[in-house]
Parts: C-alpha cells; structure tokens; sequence
C-alpha cells in the first residue's frame, strides 16, 4: 500500500501515470493491431470489427461500475486507515465481477447479431461484425475480475503489476493475431474469428499472471470467501458510486451507435474509416486519461483522510498536466495526421475519410482532457452522478442534431464532426462547474492541528452509506 495523503501532488501523479498509460495504450494496441491484420480482409471485415467492437463500451460500463466503486471506497477506506472495510468492499466487488463476467457471456451469445444488424445494412459487414463478437466476449467476460483486482490496486497507490500484465497480455496478442487471422505458419486463417479468438486466449492468460501476483504479493486487500457472499448494504455502497460511471460509458456506447447509424449510408467504407480514425483517437488520447486515472486515486486517500486542499491541489495540477499534453497531441493531429494513421488500410477513400475525421475531431482534445480530470475527481471524491448528468447533456446535445442533420439535403459526414466539437465544448464547461459546486459541498479545509483528530470530515459519508 503507498500514501497518497502526503508529499508531492504532481510527482504522485507522474509516478502513477506511465504505468495507468502503458497499460491503456496495450490495451489500444492490441484493437489496432486486430485491424491491421482485418484491413486485408476487406472494408466489410475493417467495418464489422470497428462497429462490433463499440459494444465493447456498453460492456466497459458495467466494468466501470465496478472499477470506480472499488477504487472510490477502497481508497476512502485506505485513507481513514480502515482496512477491514477496504477488504470487505473488494471481496463484494469480486463476487459482483463473476455475476456480470456470466450476464456478458449470455447476452453477448443472444444479442451480437441483432445489435450488428442495427447499426449496418451491409450483409458482409453484418456477419463479420457478428462473428467477431462471438469469438471476443470470453474475453470481455474475464476482464470482470481483472478490472475489480486492478482496481483495488490503484486504490492502495499500486499500478505497476497490472501494467505489466496488460503488456505481456498485448505481446501475446500480437503474436496470435496474425497466426489466426492470417494463418501465418499454419496456412488456416480463422479471419475475424481469430481476431476475436487471439484477444481472449491473451486475456485468459494475463488474467492468471494477475490472479498469481495479487495472491502472492498483495498484503492490504485479500481473497476471503466468506466475504463473497453477497451483502446488500455494501453492494448498494459500490452500485451508488459505480453505477454513475458506468453510465458514462452506456452514453459513449450510445453516442458511437448513432455515430454508425448516421454513416451507414455512406456505405463500409465511411464506417471503416470511422473507426480506424476513432481508435487512433482512443490511442493518442490515452496519457491525459492516465493522469485523470492516477488523479482519481490521490483524490479519494486524501478525501478520506480529510485533507480537502490536497483534492482541490489534485485536481488543478491534473488539468494543467492533462492539458498541455492533449495541445501537443492536438498540433501533431493538424498537422501531421499520416504519421497517426499510416498503415491502417489500403483503400484510399477509407483513409481520406479517417484523416478528415481526425484534423477536426482533434480540436476536441483539450475539451475532452478537462471532461476526463473531472470524471476522475468525482470518481474521488465518492460522487460520480454528476459525471453521468455531463455525459449524458454531452450525448444528446450531440445525438438529437446529428440524426436531425442525417435526414437533410445535402448532409455531409463532416457535418457530425464539426457538432461534435459543439458538443464537447459544452460538456467540459459543465463538468467544470458541476465540479466546482460539488468541492464547495464536500471539502472542508482543516487545520494542521485538527488533522489528527478528525480523519474523515463531515461532508464525507460514512461507510454505511455510499455517497450520493
């Protein structure tokens, strides 16, 4: 376990970042290399893959349920310095990953090519879509456990081990993508299957490597069975800060949806292109998610412990980091845009369109490195429903008119890009004074010498209520 509650802010927050990052950016490596391979199958396949793996953030939400009230809690518990609440909430979070690992199997089984059919016409497309999501919902399935353990780490100042299985994971990916995609020393190519196929049989491996670890070296939190059975009164502790999140994603998965709804007609390769484009946007906007994610952690220790100049420290140094590091990003985006995307298809208009996307789309970034900080901070501070109150203002100030806009003469694709600019805008300014509004109710400055005194202060909810 490291304490977070005292020395350098910026320093805890570069400390943690580059693993959080290393880990994200395998993560997005392994979806690009999957399309590397995919592009020589087709548009149709580059197609099916993209928009099959946007379910991925409907399932990323209910993993978000359970990652932010097991890092929210547990980092509350670890700064208190109650730690038989800190294990009590990991154990209920375990027990909450195999029930959600099962309902994404089941529901993965029955709805993959309903939901393909809505959002392509493409027969091809459809069916490759399909497929793939076939083979890779083991390996959302196993990410359950994976998450709620990793979660429970970066609470207690931890990330270094979980990045390092989530880039020994990626090397196996990389290894089996091409094998079973392309058949390379076998001579049978699986195609999209084995795309979906390579990034389970590499999840199911780095989910052992984790498991092993957590087991052998982890001290503050532990597996205890007898705490798995399920206890309403704590669950409803992780639901009421997880659920808020988890909701966040549920309006990315709904805002991608309409984004593929609205392009359909521009046939596979205007969805192709989409998605190359949105998953190198994805990559290069990781290191400012990594510095909101490690800021989350810090926040929530020094909520705890009552120390509420410390969050407030945590969250400006996080928005400047965040946003320095998104203008660089956004001045490579402009004006150097082929070093982004090289690579990624041979069809020149699927790759005229992933350029057009990322030029405009990239004047979002600051906007979107601010939204990713306040996410983080509430996440810290125990209360993550204004997050989905701004997500939700950014989804349909964004859905509503894009439909609208599709149905009018002369639509043109950009025409989504440019209001999703718009819509962002509008969000950050929103999460930025939710933000402000919920430091002037929670945070309490305390005086040094009443900081021994009081550990948690009084706007901070007991744990026998979550924060609301």
């Amino acid at each position: 376990m490291k304490d977070l509650t005292d020395g350098s802010i910026v320093r805890h927050i570069l400390v943690m970042s580059p693993p959080i990052m290393a880990g994200m950016i395998s993560i997005m490596i392994c979806q690009l290399v999957d399309l590397y391979f995919v592009s020589g199958l087709g548009d149709a396949a580059v197609a099916g893959v993209a928009a099959a793996g946007n379910a991925g953030f409907l399932v990323n939400a209910l993993m978000q349920v359970l990652g932010v009230g097991t890092v929210a809690l547990i980092a509350h518990a670890v700064g208190r310095k109650d730690r038989p609440d800190a294990n009590l909430i990991f154990n209920q979070a375990v027990a909450l990953s195999a029930l959600f690992g099962l309902l994404t199997l089941i529901a993965g089984s029955a709805l993959s090519r309903l939901y393909m059919r809505s959002i392509a016409v493409d027969q091809a497309t459809i069916e490759a879509g399909t497929i793939y999501l076939l083979w890779f919902m083991p390996a959302l399935a196993l990410e359950f456990v994976m998450q709620v353990i990793a979660s429970a780490l970066r609470a207690t100042g931890i990330v270094r081990p979980a990045m390092l299985v989530r880039v020994v994971a990626v090397v196996i990916n990389i290894a089996l993508a091409p094998v079973l995609i392309s058949g390379w020393g076998t001579g049978y190519a699986l195609g999209v299957a084995g795309a979906g196929l390579a990034s389970s049989v590499a999840v199911a491996i780095g989910g052992l490597m984790l498991l092993a670890y957590f087991r052998k070296v982890e001290r503050y939190v532990a597996f205890n069975p007898a705490q798995w059975r399920p206890q309403p009164r704590h669950l409803i502790r992780i639901l009421n800060v997880g659920l808020p999140a988890g909701g966040e994603f549920a309006m990315m998965f709904i805002l991608m949806a309409v984004v593929y709804f609205v392009l359909r007609d521009f046939g596979a390769a205007a969805q192709a292109g989409f998605g190359i484009g949105q998953r190198v946007l994805g990559l290069i906007q990781m290191p400012a998610l990594a510095v909101a994610l490690a800021a989350g952690p810090i926040a929530g220790q020094n909520m705890g412990a009552g120390k509420g100049e410390r969050v407030r420290e945590t969250f400006v140094k996080a928005a400047l980091i965040t946003s320095v590091v998104m203008i660089g990003f956004m001045c490579l985006a402009q004006l150097k845009p082929q070093l982004l995307l090289a690579g990624f298809s041979n069809d020149r208009e699927t790759m005229e369109i992933a350029f057009l996307f990322l030029r405009i789309i990239s004047f979002n970034m600051v906007a979107q490195g601010l939204i990713f900080t306040c996410s983080s901070m509430f996440q810290g501070l125990g209360n993550t429903k204004p997050v989905l109150w701004s997500s939700a203002t950014g989804v349909f100030t964004y859905s509503l008119p894009a439909i609208w806009l599709s149905t009018r003469p002369g639509f043109r694709m950009e025409h989504v890009w440019y209001l999703s600019i718009a819509a962002t805008t509008l969000q950050a300014a929103l999460s930025l004074w939710l933000l402000r509004r919920e430091f002037g109710k929670r945070l309490v400055v305390l005086r040094p010498e009443e900081a021994p005194e009081r550990a948690v202060p009084e706007p901070v909810a007991s744990p026998a209520r979550a924060p609301a």
